[in-house]
């Protein structure tokens, strides 16, 4: 013990708290290298092996490939909605229901006119005159909300309620 109070003793202790303090230092750096690997991994995949700039660059290309692709599935998804809206417009959008007494008798309004028109105001009429003995059906092509035949005052009835989207039947006397 008396060689540790010794200037040559003292220096030995000075080197090994020195070499303790290192050694404690390089611990903790391993350690701190180990986190950054971990989280280098986490951001460079598995190998590792790309700077973070090339890495970069991966990555916009990839960006910049996704964007193309969802440009290229908005064009279409545009082009079928139009063809979608196209089909639509030609399917019925205004409908309405007339329904009175053709002959003036009291059968209790059993002749119908029904218009049946689509988003550009084309389409049929379709009347069912109705007395005791007979009843008939007539079918009048409409364009542009005008039959291509004179109509009768109920069928043009029939088409005006029709473009005014009044809901339900109407009965006339």
């Amino acid at each position: 013990m008396d060689d540790l109070t010794q200037p040559a003793g003292i220096a030995a202790l000075a080197a090994g708290a020195v070499g303790l303090i290192a050694l404690v230092f390089a611990i903790v750096l391993a350690l701190r290298i180990r986190r950054l690997r971990a989280e280098q991994r986490a951001v460079l995949g598995t190998t590792g092996r790309e700077d973070l700039v090339s890495h970069a660059a991966a990555l916009q290309e990839a960006f910049q490939a996704l964007h193309g692709r969802v440009e290229e599935i908005a064009v279409r998804l545009d082009d079928r909605m139009a063809a979608a809206e196209e089909r639509l417009d030609g399917a019925i959008a205004y409908r309405a229901l007339v329904r009175y007494d053709a002959y003036g008798e009291l059968t209790g309004h059993q002749s119908t006119s029904l218009a049946l028109l689509d988003a550009g105001h084309s389409g049929v009429v379709l009347s069912s005159i109705a007395n005791r003995e007979t009843a008939r059906l007539y079918c009048k092509a409409v364009h542009s909300g005008e039959g291509e035949q004179e109509l009768s005052p109920e069928e043009a009835e029939a088409i005006r309620l029709a473009l005014a989207g009044e809901p339900g039947s109407v009965t006339l006397d």
